[in-house]
Parts: structure tokens; sequence; C-alpha cells
């Protein structure tokens, strides 16, 4: 029968988990507030839009963000008050509206903010309206205005890279170098003469 005491080193791990976890998020809460002053919810309301530029249903969205109709409600509500998201009826069902980023937003990217080589004019790489990728840098809510950066993405997916590349490097070299494995490998090389 298994005991409370059997599960101390778990139950003290997973404690320490929930406190970096909470850590974690009250410093990203921190930051969202000072830097673009946007709440954890609003900014997650905002990010799974921008991944469905079609726009989702209520229902769809609190789904997605696990949290109920009505708090999800309010959340538009403000964010449609601050002229971030727009409300449209569902073509498919009366009862439902689409909601989706406003469309009214100005994005900037510079030139220096284009790409790491230096770019004089950067009308001579894009044309007005064309389709980028790129990193929100700042957001100002009373410009209704963003900035936006393809090298600082660029630099965020080569580091992602790197750090996978490492990890899985680190995981192969681990799994050949364990006492277990080189003792294996010499017992297998031994010649059985000896």
């Amino acid at each position: 029968m298994e005991r409370p005491d059997d599960h101390k080193t778990e139950l003290r791990l997973w404690l320490r988990m929930l406190t970096c976890t909470t850590l974690i998020e009250n410093e990203v809460r921190r930051r969202l507030r000072e830097a673009f002053d946007i709440t954890l919810p609003r900014f997650d309301v905002l990010a799974q839009l921008d991944r469905s530029p079609e726009g989702m249903t209520l229902g769809e969205l609190s789904q997605r963000m696990m949290v109920s109709n009505g708090n999800m409600t309010g959340l538009v509500d403000r964010l449609v008050e601050q002229g971030l998201l727009r409300r449209r009826p569902s073509p498919t069902d009366r009862r439902a509206q689409i909601v989706s980023l406003t469309p009214d937003i100005e994005g900037y990217l510079r030139a220096s903010e284009y790409s790491r080589d230096r770019i004089e004019d950067l009308r001579t790489h894009l044309k007005e309206g064309d389709t980028v990728q790129a990193m929100i840098t700042n957001v100002d809510r009373k410009n209704r205005s963003i900035n936006l950066s393809v090298k600082a993405k660029d630099i965020a997916e080569e580091s992602d890279a790197m750090k996978q590349l490492r990890s899985e490097q680190a995981a192969s070299a681990a799994g050949s170098t364990n006492l277990g494995a080189l003792l294996r490998a010499k017992l297998d090389n031994r010649n059985p003469e000896q």
C-alpha cells in the first residue's frame, strides 16, 4: 500500500515547478503591462485571433483559451471598446458573432528592422501592401499603430533553432557516454583470446 511519504520527492518537485510557473507568469504579466499597457488575458485573446485572420466565434475563442463564455464576453467587450477587435454576425448561425482583429491598425516596419544588412530604401525590397512575417516589437494604442521587425523574428527563430540543435546534440551525446554504454563498448571490443 502506498503512503504519502512514498511520493515526497515527486510532490516537492511538482510544488517547485508550480512556483516557477507562477513567477514566470507574473513576470510576463508585469512586462506586458509596462511595455504595452495590456493584460495577459487580453494579449491571449489578441494572439488567438492573430492566428485566425478570418475570426472566431466567442464559443470557439473561449474553448481555445479554456475560459468561460462569460469571461470571454467581458474580455472581448473591453477590446472592442478599445478599438482592437470588431464583431460581425455569423453567416451560418444568427445567434453567434464572429470576433476578429480590426483591420485599421497601422503596422510600421523600418528599413533597419527588415534585415541585418544595411538597407537604404525599403521600397526597393517591399511594396505597400506586401505581406511579411514579422515580430511585434511595440504597440502604440494611442496612435493605433504597431512597430514590426523582420530582423527580430529571424533572430528569435535562429536562436530557437540553435537551442533545439544543442538540445538534440546533448541528448545524443548523453546516450553514448554513460558508464554502462562505455563498459558495453569495452566488452564488445575485447579480444576473446585475452
